[in-house]
């Protein structure tokens, strides 16, 4: 069964890049641009995975792990955040989230750590 990750990033350039890279054989993948939809997203989609960007308008990655974080239901969810803020690293591991990684990012060491991320889930 494929795994499912849910992408949030307010740049359409990174959601249609990742959604290439990660839609294979083993994930599912669904892309959403707005902030304020990734709650619902999440309800009606049941990622495994979320991915998201620290910096968005309304609701910034940090504030969506907090809350996430904090739902029972929702809490075991792995969360990997993405930034090009140099303080990024910091603030995603203050929110709660899983995993971090730096904009701009290594295709192939963003995999491996989703790959990690999934595994660990799963353990």
């Amino acid at each position: 069964m494929k795994k499912k990750i849910l992408i949030c990033d307010d740049d359409q350039g990174i959601l249609e890049m990742l959604e290439i890279v990660f839609n294979e054989d083993k994930y599912e993948v669904l892309t959403e641009g707005n902030s304020l939809r990734v709650f619902e997203c999440i309800k009606n989609f049941r990622p495994d995975l979320l991915i998201l960007d620290l910096w968005m308008p309304v609701l910034s990655g940090d504030q969506i792990t907090q809350k996430i974080k904090s739902q029972p239901d929702d809490a075991h969810m792995p969360v990997l955040i993405m930034s090009a803020s140099r303080d990024g690293g910091e603030i995603a591991k203050n929110a709660g989230a899983n995993a971090y990684i730096a904009k701009p990012f290594n295709v192939n060491e963003f995999v491996d750590l989703v790959d990690k991320l999934n595994s660990e889930a799963i353990a």
